[in-house]
């Protein structure tokens, strides 16, 4: 067996089963979990209908690097969003869910023969990250995000010597669990650090469509288009259709950038075995192409978080975010309760379940940025979110006494 297996630790989830076992909460109220960031929107009737539309593409084998087709659709909706100019055949390539071609992309940059190959991951920070840099034989370096700075990550605390030896660093903009964006100044400081040590950025982009204000998330290849960098260098985005259109399943989504990183992207597919379905592309296409099921969507998210956020903000250490479909909320400290002592709780008492902030993190220069605070996520229908609020209100009132 590959003994980089055994360096992995357990997913979350996994975790939390582990810390609900031998729980029995209260068989009179409804379980609500918000603890998956599962999006439970409607899919949209026309992305079904255009998948449905295309199942002859189930009698071919798909190119690796997708029908051009979807990957103009790609760039077209790139530049409507972020108004930057993509070569589709060279800078845009189909992929199957952000979550798959994170990992892989990691194989593929990462060169573990070079002494002290390091990946920098913001801590907290999504899993998949810090397993694609284990198995590509790397060491992550956690970044730690700071409460202080609207859970920032401060760059300038990673060591010079750090950056030496860092071949890839994960950003996550609008941020998991945080919600955070990263603003122009912080791009900056990243590209020249780029620029001084040669390491690749991997834009993690897959929240942008759910925000909250009036201006959209900037993105990565926004940012360097704006500071004169229209080659992309050293810079790959990732997005997927999950969130935007509530199509988890379908596993679609795309990277875009670096042409010369992309090329050498594709040839590790290609043996990976990373073709899209042409059923799927079809449908794809379709939902790129498409704004206003993305606005609903939005719109359902803001009104949500509009009725739920005052709610858990009067008892806990929590504010809208930037944007995602998050809340990452502070365990009050009167409570005198750990975050998975919270969430084991609250599960025992009210059949809620959040996802406790310390298992998205790792111990890292001497802390953990994610104990005493736990994730919610607000995906469900607005009702069910509500009564979830309405019952950690209770739970917290009724600890406080």
């Amino acid at each position: 067996m590959n003994p980089l297996l055994s360096t992995l630790q357990p997913y979350p989830f996994e975790r939390l089963r582990q810390l609900f076992a031998g729980v029995t909460p209260p068989a009179s109220l409804p379980h609500i979990s918000l603890g998956m960031g599962e999006p439970r929107h409607p899919t949209p009737a026309f992305i079904q209908e255009a998948m449905t539309a295309n199942l002859g593409g189930l009698a071919n084998y798909p190119a690796t690097a997708g029908d051009i087709r979807l990957r103009q659709a790609c760039a077209d909706w790139m530049g409507r969003r972020y108004g930057v100019q993509l070569d589709a055949a060279t800078q845009v390539l189909p992929v199957n869910g952000s979550r798959e071609a994170l990992f892989s992309f990691a194989q593929t940059v990462i060169d573990p023969t070079r002494a002290g190959a390091t990946v920098i991951c913001p801590n907290p920070f999504y899993q998949i990250y810090e397993g694609a840099t284990l198995l590509a034989g790397a060491t992550p370096y956690y970044a730690a995000s700071e409460a202080g700075r609207n859970f920032a990550v401060n760059w300038d605390a990673v060591p010079d010597g750090v950056w030496a030896q860092t071949q890839l660093i994960f950003v996550c903009s609008p941020g998991n669990p945080t919600g955070a964006v990263m603003p122009l100044d912080e791009w900056k400081k990243l590209f020249e650090l780029s620029d001084r040590y040669g390491f690749v950025i991997a834009s993690d982009e897959c929240y942008s469509e759910i925000y909250f204000r009036d201006d959209a998330p900037l993105g990565g290849l926004e940012a360097a288009k704006q500071l004169g960098r229209s080659d992309f260098r050293n810079l790959v985005a990732f997005t997927s259709l999950s969130k935007r259109s509530n199509v988890p399943g379908l596993r679609s989504g795309f990277v875009a950038g670096d042409a010369q990183l992309l090329k050498s992207f594709l040839l590790y597919r290609t043996y990976h075995g990373g073709a899209m379905s042409p059923t799927v592309q079809m449908a794809s296409i379709a939902a790129w192409g498409d704004e206003a099921h993305v606005e609903d969507n939005r719109r359902m998210y803001r009104e949500k978080f509009a009725a739920v956020t005052p709610l858990l903000a009067d008892v806990m250490d929590v504010r809208l975010p930037d944007a995602s479909f998050y809340l990452w909320a502070g365990v009050p400290a009167q409570l005198g309760m750990s975050d998975t002592e919270f969430a084991r709780a609250l599960f025992a008492e009210q059949h809620v379940t959040v996802l406790p902030g310390s298992y998205l993190a790792r111990d890292a220069q001497g802390h953990n940025p994610g104990a005493g605070r736990v994730r919610m996520a607000l995906v469900a229908e607005t009702a069910e979110c509500v009564d979830a609020a309405r019952r950690i209100v209770q739970f917290i009132h009724s600890h406080s006494n």
